[in-house]
């Protein structure tokens, strides 16, 4: 699970802003103004039951990350939680 959905810059911060892109779903800001500090993105390549490959991202560690639990529910409130 990416480390951004608990972290406090989550909503500002451009690598979440690029998983976003890469999962394509809708961004939590259009123009983010935070630039994160040695962010480590984890790519994984998964095989579906349809025979097609998906790609995961996800943030695993960052330099600038700040614990702020449940910071992305609080702003998607009644929406799941990316995994």
């Amino acid at each position: 699970m990416c480390i951004c959905v608990n972290c406090r810059w989550v909503d500002r911060c451009k690598a979440y802003h690029t998983v976003e892109k890469q999962h394509g779903v809708k961004h939590l800001t259009l123009k983010p103004d935070f630039e994160p500090k040695e962010p480590k993105i984890h790519i994984s390549l998964i095989d579906n039951n349809q025979r097609e490959t998906e790609v995961e991202w996800d943030v695993q560690a960052c330099k600038s990350f700040s614990l702020d639990n449940g910071r992305w529910i609080r702003l998607r409130p009644n929406e799941k939680v990316p995994s």
